[in-house]
């Protein structure tokens, strides 16, 4: 069981940083650092868009609109830091006493 807590912190992890990645990409998108007509740029940017539409499509569906400004990023890490937070205060421990 704490084998099974340890890999899903890891991928919460793992997906803060996709989530950091693709906020940073869309800045450099954003002020003409990066051109997504180069195609390794459009790859990674069609890769992190696949992997994060999914969980911020129905967080921005429940947020008002704040005039062009998305934060959905930052209420998906809140969700991942209050996961953690869970697992790592109250499961973790819990399995731990329990020997399972």
């Amino acid at each position: 069981m704490r084998a099974v807590l340890d890999i899903i912190l890891i991928l919460l992890q793992l997906y803060w940083w996709v989530l950091l990645i693709m906020i940073i990409m869309s800045w450099l998108i954003s002020f003409n650092v990066i051109n997504t007509r180069n195609q390794f740029v459009a790859t990674i940017w069609r890769v992190l868009n696949q992997l994060t539409e999914p969980v911020l499509n129905p967080i921005r569906r429940f947020m008002p609109n704040f005039s062009g400004l998305d934060l959905s990023p930052l209420i998906a890490f809140l969700i991942i830091f209050f996961i953690q937070s869970i697992i790592g205060y109250y499961i973790y421990p819990a399995v731990m006493r329990a020997g399972i």
